[in-house]
């Protein structure tokens, strides 16, 4: 029996060898070298010089750091409830929907296909404060739209709606949840004259609480780890307009100093801060929401 069990863990070894190379090689090593060079002065071309904390020292006298974290936290704030509220929402739609549920279903999910280059070059196409689609259709109801790429108050917004173009993985992932909750609930809730938002508020969000919970959780640590979009829209193509500031998320000024300045030691150093973060932001989240997620093997 031991040799067939060590011949067994051998054979599930070999097969996942594979991706235990891969994940020391491109995952476990560069993020213990990122480490060491967060304590050194590297700049790609010489040899890295070890300075000790000098970059977290600089990091936090550093105002474009506090800038950015702030502009990062504020997205996040207004991205992750609204992704989630239009998520359940076309959820809840898709759900109900009779037939071609599945057309619906690739039909919100088709977007989330779309490169983020793609999407931040959209974002300056629909919210041009002059002729932008979005401020052409609210003019067509006397509405005069924002300047929602030159104007600070209204970048970050713009920002928010443009990331529900790519809600549909979430939808996805919220109608399978929806699918598992067990149809005698709402018919006893019928039964006692419950109307739909009752059905709702009492069956279907207590019900698919751990699939929100952790739709939130990834969802945060995604809008934490902004970069893509905001970057094609207003630092990619040369922007220079005072709306940078704005748009200045963490990775983005991260990014600058890595690549443009190769300022890598001090990169690495901003890389360590924003896992601290987010490992610390994460675990506030499982401690005060944890109470909220309802499992159906709880006891009361």
């Amino acid at each position: 029996m031991m040799r067939v069990r060590a011949g067994e863990t051998r054979a599930a070894l070999l097969f996942i060898s594979p991706w235990i190379i891969g994940f020391l090689v491109f995952t476990a090593w560069p993020v213990i070298n990122s480490a060491y060079l967060s304590l050194t002065d590297y700049d790609v071309i010489n040899d890295p010089n070890f300075i000790g904390f000098d970059n977290y020292v600089t990091l936090f006298q550093d105002p474009k750091v506090g800038l950015a974290l702030r502009n990062t936290f504020v997205f996040t704030v207004m991205s992750v409830p609204v992704q989630l509220v239009v998520s359940l929402g076309l959820a809840l739609l898709l759900n109900s929907a009779a037939r071609a549920t599945g057309f619906f279903r690739t039909v919100f999910f088709l977007p989330k296909m779309t490169p983020p280059v793609a999407i931040g070059i959209l974002l300056l196409l629909l919210f041009n404060g002059q002729s932008g689609l979005i401020n052409s259709a609210l003019g067509l109801f006397g509405i005069e739209g924002p300047s929602w790429t030159t104007d600070p108050d209204w970048v970050k917004p713009g920002l928010v709606l443009m990331s529900l173009w790519t809600v549909g993985a979430s939808v996805i992932i919220i109608l399978a949840a929806l699918r598992a909750v067990p149809q005698q609930l709402y018919d006893s809730a019928l039964v006692d004259g419950a109307g739909w938002w009752r059905r709702t508020l009492r069956i279907t969000v207590p019900m698919i609480s751990p699939t929100l919970f952790f739709l939130f959780v990834v969802d945060s640590i995604n809008a934490l780890q902004s970069f893509t979009e905001a970057y094609t829209a207003f630092f990619g193509s040369g922007n220079t307009t005072y709306s940078n500031d704005a748009a200045l998320f963490y990775v983005i000024y991260l990014f600058q100093q890595a690549f443009e300045f190769l300022h890598m030691g001090y990169a690495s150093a901003l890389a360590w801060v924003l896992f601290v973060v987010i490992m610390v932001i994460t675990a506030v989240q499982i401690l005060l929401t944890r109470r909220y997620v309802y499992y159906e093997g709880d006891r009361p």
